[in-house]
């Protein structure tokens, strides 16, 4: 008895589905954690005063800017980093739309 080769095609097709999504959920939890860390690179939630989108850049005004971890913020893949009195703006660039996604739980 041999098994007919459309067997083999659709075992092939459901084993890289799972692989798939288990890149994808993968990416997700990877991503959170990415985000509680720049909340702690912020100097944690009760240092963010308010934050706001535009473009690619996350706006966030401080209470204490001296608390914030810039180096930390750049290693999570700012492409830049801009501090004025106590607000800065981080430049994300194409990430931004999934980051608003988890921003947006902080506060």
């Amino acid at each position: 008895m041999t098994i007919e080769p459309i067997y083999y095609y659709i075992a092939f097709i459901l084993i890289g589905i799972i692989i798939a999504i288990a890149i994808v959920k993968s990416r997700n939890k990877n991503f959170k954690i990415e985000l509680n860390k720049l909340v702690e690179y912020l100097g944690g939630r009760d240092n963010i005063i308010k934050y706001e989108f535009n473009k690619s850049r996350f706006i966030v005004d401080l209470v204490d800017i001296s608390k914030v971890n810039k180096e930390g913020i750049q290693r999570l893949g700012a492409q830049g980093i801009v501090e004025i009195d106590n607000q800065l703006k981080v430049i994300l660039g194409d990430n931004i739309k999934q980051f608003k996604k988890y921003v947006d739980g902080i506060k």
